[in-house]
């Protein structure tokens, strides 16, 4: 759950206090037992982290970035990217078939694709990337985009196919990414 911490004190309605950076923002658990908080200032960092790595991957206002995520922090984090770049954030849901991923992803004609290596429902591991990967071969086999970045959300730790200068680990981009505020 995110938290907008407004004043009390406030005389003016509109005027907004600063959230204390060590106060949690977001709180998310999922599957087996996992639990994530992230405070306002490791939401923050994380988010200008993800929008200098997409900037750096070539993302502008009004761009589009797909994101095909499970529901896990990365997903608000880069929600929070793409606002920070006033790029348009492209929702692919992770319960779409391959032939919807296809027809989703040629009509968000987003440069960058955020997706996850697998995600956990149902007390089991779903293949998430494997999906994206066969739908972005059959749309580049009709004619559709084949130049897109996709990065790599580790959540599972399985192993996951790769595509050497289209694939990026979301961890590392964001590790080489230089913070712009």
């Amino acid at each position: 759950m995110l938290r907008r911490v407004i004043s009390e004190h406030v005389e003016d309605a509109r005027e907004v206090q600063e959230p204390d950076a060590s106060r949690v923002a977001l709180t998310w658990s999922g599957e087996p037992g996992r639990l994530e908080e992230l405070t306002h200032g490791m939401l923050l960092d994380q988010a200008a982290r993800a929008a200098a790595a997409l900037a750096r991957l070539g993302v502008r206002a009004g761009d589009r970035v797909a994101v095909h995520l499970p529901l896990v922090p990365e997903s608000v984090i880069a929600t929070l990217a793409c606002g920070r770049l006033d790029a348009i954030r492209t929702t692919l849901p992770v319960s779409l078939t391959v032939p919807e991923l296809v027809a989703r992803t040629r009509e968000s004609d987003a440069r960058v694709v955020i997706t996850a290596d697998a995600a956990f429902w149902d007390g089991a591991v779903r293949p998430v990337k494997a999906l994206l990967d066969h739908a972005l071969a059959r749309g580049a086999a009709a004619g559709g985009a084949s130049d897109r970045t996709v990065l790599v959300v580790n959540r599972c730790s399985r192993p996951v196919s790769w595509k050497p200068g289209r694939d990026m680990w979301w961890h590392e981009a964001l590790e080489g990414a230089v913070k712009s505020r």
